[in-house]
């Protein structure tokens, strides 16, 4: 495996973590808001492997 395989399933598993905390912060305003910035921020972070290479 290359290594920009091995970050991408990283951030995928990253991503799956922040779903999991969503789903357990419902109903906790403080938490959601912080699941849901850390899962913008994975996004953010795998905006470099969908980018076309020059």
């Amino acid at each position: 495996m290359t290594d920009d395989q091995i970050n991408f399933i990283g951030w995928i598993l990253f991503v799956i973590s922040a779903i999991g905390f969503i789903i357990a912060s419902i109903g906790h305003f403080w938490s959601m808001f912080g699941s849901v910035f850390f899962l913008i921020a994975c996004f953010v972070f795998m905006i470099p492997f969908f980018r076309r290479r020059k």
